[in-house]
């Protein structure tokens, strides 16, 4: 019989602290992407309003979340006005 996930993550993860955590920085990572694209600003522009390096943006922007902490993507939501918010269900 095979296993059943919730989510990517879940299968993805060997714990569910690790799966909540990728779940998180995913998206975290997809709100900037849509960001940067809504507002039409190049490469260089993002990543100066980022605060972070053309090339890392560019790991951003290809999908490379492994290299991106949870509060690093948090300071780079913030930095482009993103209002990032945490829901917690008990």
């Amino acid at each position: 019989m095979s296993e059943r996930y919730e989510n990517v993550w879940d299968a993805l993860s060997d714990t569910r602290e690790e799966a909540a955590n990728m779940r998180l920085r995913s998206d975290l990572a997809m709100a900037v992407i849509r960001k940067i694209e809504a507002t039409k600003w190049t490469q260089r522009e993002a990543a100066m309003k980022c605060g972070i390096t053309q090339p890392r943006l560019n790991d951003l922007l290809r999908g490379r979340i492994s290299r991106f902490s949870l509060d690093a993507l948090v300071n780079i939501a913030t930095a482009l006005g993103c209002d990032v918010r945490i829901a917690v269900g008990v």
